[in-house]
């Protein structure tokens, strides 16, 4: 681009150089020293810089086509140098020996006689001018106060005349006239002031109207008579002011007399002309044969200094490569090149000994990197590190899987307030530890936690310690059941007897209020079994038996559970899907069949109190549903009784209830129950406010209890 840009200059700088000697050959006169040597100087650069730019085109491809193949800098660098070093004297030469050669024809050729006769010519020239200039002025000034006048006054007034009148007089105009252009185009004086009476005469012409509606402010022009001038008065509705003054004959005459004298002048100048214009175009061809005889020297210069430093790039790509054992030969010169090989070669000797110790190191890192994530991904407590500003920079998988839902993108980059807000809490205040409830899903998580600051920022260390209280508190609850039934349990059939004793014994003598003794010691009966059922409800909980696993028929059993509830409950619309499914499993009957019924009963419980609080019309129904998969089954119950409570979270607890009568070890015996069966319940709430119970069993409770460590896997053999 900047080639054709410098051609481009040297073709423009050609054509003005022969635009401005022939312009000057008609006239026959000497083309001025500056002209000369700014056309000489400005066509002589643009050539100069085109050769530079070939030579620098030159130095480029020889480069590339080197050893090193390079992108030439060096070559082009040498070329500008050397080209420089030429191209400036040179110009200097030129400059001078141009502005000599012209002054001495200059003064054998008398140009001060010339200078002289081109100044009268510009002065008559000048004064012609003026006079245009002079008209021009007036005309716009006085279209400005003529657009003040039509404001204030209609063009037709007598009072717009007289001011009309006054801008023609004091602007010593001869004649002047207001022209309206109309809508096809024609024009219309509005108004004159012309003492010669011509009306018919035109004044403005369309060339005239296309120049000003073009842009022009003005338009005039001279005769031999007057001069004239025509300038916008409303350029929106086509409105414009004419304006003449006679010319003056006198200076048109001397402006032609002036010139006639110049002509002849030329004669006697054209003769120098040829000598004048072969001396700079020698100036011109000496100068660019100086500049290509520099560029073809730097050109030769730059081959034989680049040679041993292409050498050197060749060496220093292969070490690059990761030949470290590359060496450059010597060439036993002493000089800059010389002391560069030797630096070079001991320097990729140093290289290739430190890289060997950088390798060394490296594996050993690497062999304690992965050390390091082994062991952190070995633990079973979660570990995350964060900067000072909060963001994760490290997380193990346990970690990952207790704070992390897999279904947003990984936790790496998030900060720890978006993660985990409870932890990025504790970290703010400063403590070192801490216990934290941490909502995953709809469970709730009790993490242990603490927390060591460093230079960079924090390390987090958390422990799930949900199941270890969750275990904790079943053992003590488990305590107190077993106290509660060795406590009340003993006097509990000495009462029931001493009471049926005293009915079967005292009931005949007791003539007054009979009925009264027989209600009271049916009261202590019935209140004695209830209290019996209360601790066989305490002693099971308390002592669950292991269960004893053996192929079933889940389906079967689901059935039979759900067969006894539709019997005791028939205003209620049981339902039943799953019984094609595969649904054989591993269990104890039993605890199978009891964990059935208990939820079931609840779910009868929770449809019986809604249709109390309910009218009349209200129909309770109850689905159960039976899924399998590869490794486990689920049983479903839905219902549309009164719902979950407001203490959802705590309703697995043991001696958690919301009824009068209740013990609150239903749904804890359950929970214990679908545990030993390697499986889990939850809880959901549906949208008509009933309740849907999950249970998942696993198929082989011994191997997945073995596999998360619960039992031994011998135990599960």
């Amino acid at each position: 681009m900047l080639e054709f840009a410098v051609a481009a200059v040297l073709a423009i700088m050609l054509v003005v150089s022969w635009l401005a000697v022939s312009s000057s050959e008609g006239r026959g006169q000497l083309l001025a020293s500056r002209l000369t040597s700014s056309l000489l100087i400005g066509t002589l650069v643009p050539a100069m810089a085109l050769m530079m730019l070939y030579g620098r085109r030159m130095a480029i491809r020889r480069a590339a086509l080197s050893v090193a193949g390079t992108n030439g800098r060096l070559h082009v660098r040498l070329v500008w140098l050397f080209s420089l070093i030429a191209a400036i004297p040179t110009l200097l030469v030129v400059v001078f020996a141009s502005l000599l050669f012209q002054s001495g024809v200059e003064f054998w050729f008398s140009d001060n006689s010339r200078g002289m006769l081109e100044n009268a010519n510009k002065l008559a020239q000048g004064y012609y001018e003026q006079n245009l200039r002079d008209v021009g002025n007036e005309s716009v000034a006085m279209a400005g106060d003529l657009h003040d006048y039509l404001n204030q006054a209609a063009i037709s007034s007598p009072e717009f005349a007289e001011g009309y009148s006054f801008q023609v007089v004091s602007r010593r105009l001869n004649e002047s006239a207001i022209v309206e252009k109309g809508p096809d185009g024609t024009l219309r004086t509005a108004a004159i002031v012309d003492p010669d009476k011509n009306d018919n005469r035109e004044r403005v012409s369309l060339d005239e109207l296309r120049r000003l509606e073009a842009g022009e402010s003005v338009v005039t022009h001279a005769s031999a008579q007057r001069i004239e001038a025509v300038t916008p008065l409303d350029r929106a509705r086509g409105i414009y002011l004419y304006a003449a003054r006679n010319s003056d004959a006198l200076a048109l005459s001397q402006w032609e007399r002036a010139q006639s004298v110049l002509k002849a002048y030329d004669i006697l100048t054209r003769r120098a002309r040829a000598l004048q214009l072969r001396f700079n175009l020698a100036l011109f061809t000496i100068s660019l044969a100086l500049v290509g005889l520099s560029v073809w020297v730097a050109l030769r210069f730059a081959d034989r200094q680049v040679a041993p430093l292409a050498e050197l790039v060749s060496a220093a790509r292969t070490v690059g490569s990761g030949n470290f054992a590359m060496r450059v030969p010597q060439h036993g010169a002493v000089d800059e090149i010389g002391l560069l090989n030797r630096a070079f070669n001991r320097m990729t000797e140093q290289i290739e000994g430190q890289t060997r110790a950088l390798v060394g190191a490296n594996a050993q890192l690497e062999m304690r990197r992965a050390f390091i994530e082994a062991v952190l991904e070995s633990i079973t407590a979660g570990i995350v590190s964060i900067d000072r500003n909060g963001a994760i920079r490290l997380i193990n998988s346990s970690a990952q899987k207790l704070l992390h839902d897999r279904e947003r993108p990984g936790p790496l980059g998030m900060t720890l307030g978006e993660l985990a807000p409870q932890l990025a809490q504790l970290v703010a205040s400063g403590q070192s530890g801490g216990v934290v409830l941490y909502a995953k899903d709809a469970e709730m998580l009790t993490l242990a936690v603490k927390i060591v600051a460093d230079a960079n920022g924090h390390v987090i260390t958390f422990e799930d310690i949900t199941r270890q209280l969750l275990d904790q508190r079943r053992a003590a609850w488990s305590d107190v059941a077993r106290r509660i039934a060795h406590e009340i349990k003993n006097p509990l059939t000495p009462i029931q007897l001493a009471t049926e004793r005293l009915n079967r014994r005292y009931k005949r003598q007791i003539t007054a209020d009979p009925e009264l003794f027989e209600e009271l010691t049916s009261t202590i009966i019935r209140q004695v079994g209830d209290l019996r059922k209360m601790v066989d409800e305490f002693s099971s909980f308390a002592r669950l038996p292991k269960p004893v696993f053996r192929n079933e028929d889940a389906s079967d059993l689901v059935r039979q559970a759900l067969f006894l509830q539709e019997i005791a409950h028939s205003e209620i619309a049981f339902s039943f899907s799953g019984e094609n499914a595969d649904v054989a499993v591993a269990c104890d009957r039993h605890q199978f069949g009891q964990a059935m019924t208990n939820v079931l009963k609840n779910a009868v419980e929770a449809v019986e109190s809604r249709a109390r609080a309910e009218d009349v019309d209200f129909r309770g129904r109850i689905a159960v549903g039976l899924v399998g998969d590869r490794d486990s089954i689920t049983v479903t119950v839905a219902d549309n009784g009164v719902g979950l409570p407001a203490d959802r979270d705590r309703i697995l607890e043991p001696y958690m209830t919301t009824r009068e009568k209740g013990t609150g070890l239903g749904l804890a015996i359950v929970n214990k129950i679908v545990e030993e069966h390697g499986g889990e319940m939850a809880f959901t709430t549906l949208p008509d406010g009933g309740t849907r119970v999950t249970m998942r069993f696993a198929r082989d409770p011994l191997t997945r209890m073995a596999a998360v460590g619960d039992i031994a896997p011998a135990a599960a053999e």
